[in-house]
């Protein structure tokens, strides 16, 4: 574990000299491209914060594979589960930094033949720094984050998006009303990144998403699972992380009841 401990310090100075870029690029004009579609936006931006990433990291670490969501990385296939990864959202929650300039964040995750090591997640607008390393807990800034408390449903925030509330291939969204219903409250920030982080500082009690690549949740894993979160698919499915996949995250009473009497799970 010690070669982490000096690729965790690392990542954390990139990572904030990253988030320095993007925030002292704030009042400039930004060139906004649409993905596929119109509310999957890429900036510039985004591009150049990727690049900065794979430079350092091909530079330092030239063994180490990259997986990064404006698909800049890799140019030959591998093994992830084989492999030193880094899995890398330049700017998760691109739509708030286009209209709102603030919560968005830089997530930056680092697997070793699957298995998490490093997680940051980096707020450059607050200037908080969500940072955990393998067995050495989770931190904001210089604080060490304390393992999360027990909640049932009528007392918890729940961070979640609008596609829960609409119609999908993937759950009856019918169904959700009732969880809505006998929440204390819901939260949307728009970034996963954030609001993974804003489960492992308390802020938030749980986190569902019906839909997460790789990048957008890898890090935030790392730091759920330094904090005693329980983190699986909405079917109650261990989590692969290399692909896509739904996200049910919360303290352990919460998610539990989450899956029984919710989301109807065995």
């Amino acid at each position: 574990m010690e070669k982490f401990t000096e690729i965790y310090k690392t990542a954390i100075s990139w990572t904030k000299e990253a988030g320095k870029n993007i925030k002292e690029s704030l009042n400039e004009q930004l060139h906004v491209e649409y993905k596929t579609s119109e509310a999957d936006l890429v900036t510039e931006k985004d591009r150049e914060i990727e690049e900065f990433f794979i430079h350092k990291i091909k530079e330092r670490y030239p063994s180490h594979y990259i997986i990064g969501e404006e698909g800049m990385g890799e140019d030959t296939s591998f093994n992830p589960t084989e492999e030193i990864v880094w899995l890398i959202d330049p700017i998760d929650g691109t739509t708030s930094f286009v209209h709102q300039r603030e919560n968005f964040a830089i997530s930056v995750a680092v697997y070793e033949k699957g298995h998490p090591r490093v997680g940051i997640i980096y707020d450059p607008i607050r200037e908080e720094c969500y940072h955990a390393l393998h067995e050495h807990g989770a931190f904001k800034n210089e604080e060490r984050l304390e393992k999360v408390g027990e909640t049932t449903v009528k007392h918890s925030l729940l961070g979640i998006d609008s596609s829960w509330l609409v119609p999908n291939d993937q759950y009856d969204y019918r169904k959700f009303h009732s969880l809505i219903q006998d929440l204390r409250g819901t939260r949307v920030i728009g970034s996963a990144a954030l609001e993974m982080a804003a489960v492992a500082s308390g802020k938030l009690n749980g986190f569902i998403s019906l839909r997460l690549s790789p990048w957008d949740f890898a890090a935030g894993i790392v730091l759920l699972g330094e904090l005693g979160v329980t983190a699986t698919t909405i079917e109650n499915k261990p989590i692969n992380l290399f692909e896509k996949t739904s996200i049910c995250a919360g303290n352990p009473t919460f998610h539990k009841q989450l899956m029984q009497e919710y989301l109807e799970t065995e």
